[in-house]
Formats: C-alpha cells, structure tokens, sequence
C-alpha cells in the first residue's frame, strides 16, 4: 500500500500535497484546550498543572466538561483533515493532511510551536484512517489505564501497538504514517516516561 506514494506525480502535485499539509497544519493548531479552559474561567492553561494544553491538563482545572470538549474537539480536528484529503486526492493526501494536523497540535504556531501531546489528534486521524482500528486503541487506553492507574503509560501502549494493527491488515502506508506519530508522540511524553521509570508519574485520579 505504501507504493501509493509512488505513483503520485510529484513534478506536478507537490504543491497541491504542500497545501494540504499546511492546511491541515493551521486545523491542528487551533489550541481547543487553551480556548475551552479560558472560556470555562481557568485562565491560561499553560500556568495550570504541567502547562500542557491537552484535555488530561484542562481536567486538572476541575472543569469536566472543558475537558471533555478538548478532547472530542482536539480529536475532531485529525478526523476532519484526514476525511478533507480523502475527498481531496485520495489516500496520498489524506495521510498528508492527518500528518499535518497532528504536527499543528504538537507545535502550534499561535503558541510558539509549544503545544499538547497529540493523542487525542491522533486517536482522531486513526479513526478517519480505519475506524476499527481506532476503537481498538480506544478500547487498549481504557483497559491499560484500568490495569495500572496511568494515562501516560495507557497512551503510550496503546499507541506504539498502533502500526502493529495496521501491518497486520496490510496496510503499510497507514502503518508508517502512524509509526512516524508515535515517535513523536514518545518525544512529547519522555519526560513522563522519566517519571514512569523513576516511580513518580502521578496515578488517574490523584494530583501531580
């Protein structure tokens, strides 16, 4: 499936792959957890918890419902880019404008390239890409979490398992673009998984 890639013909749809990306690079900067924390009066996410502006730290403010509109709308923003690019030009571009959703979470320019972790906008290009899949990482987060109390170890099993999924239904395209996101995703979280090794990441339902 990865051969896709090849068959684009890159002298003359470069730019229109480059206008996807950065299209759907401004979709994925739009900061939903700064927005809904300050319209909810928590102020500046970024001075809360660890200043991540994700929906675990908007849920630090105590304001669920600010939390759980991050999340379902930091998710939505990687659905629609990667339904956009479907629409657009196919698969190619659909993988292209997933990347770049999630790059503008990860690095938003309105915030100084600083901004959430990604795996809300990742679980939501996933589900774009095969909506099963995406159920299932749903399904390991919740599980893993239940296990052992940690939404950072949750997050990172059942997102590193998430190119395994796809190499098994052989679709090899999704599963290097996924596989690019959970490097990057790892980045984001090493200095949870500092923490994790160190004994000191904070549990579901406790305070950092």
């Amino acid at each position: 499936m990865v051969e896709t890639l090849a068959l684009i013909r890159w002298e003359t749809a470069w730019p229109y792959v480059l206008a996807t990306f950065f299209l759907a690079y401004l979709l994925g900067s739009i900061p939903f957890g700064l927005i809904f924390a300050r319209l909810a009066g928590a102020g500046d996410i970024r001075k809360i918890g660890s200043g991540n502006i994700g929906a675990t730290n908007v849920l630090r403010t105590g304001n669920r419902g600010a939390a759980a509109a991050t999340l379902f709308c930091d998710g939505l923003k990687g659905y629609i880019a990667v339904v956009a690019g479907f629409n657009l030009g196919g698969q190619s571009f659909g993988v292209f404008a997933g990347l770049g959703a999630f790059i503008g979470h990860l690095y938003p320019i309105w915030l100084g390239f600083k901004g959430g972790k990604g795996v809300a906008t990742f679980i939501g290009v996933v589900l774009a890409l095969a909506w099963p899949v995406g159920l299932l990482i749903c399904a390991s987060w919740l599980g893993i979490a239940q296990a052992f109390r940690y939404s950072s170890l949750a997050a990172l099993v059942a997102t590193a398992l998430t190119p395994l999924y796809f190499l098994f239904l052989g679709t090899t395209l999704f599963a290097l673009l996924t596989l690019i996101m959970v490097l990057l995703i790892y980045v984001k979280h090493r200095e949870n998984i500092v923490r994790l090794l160190q004994g000191q990441e904070p549990r579901i339902g406790r305070s950092r």
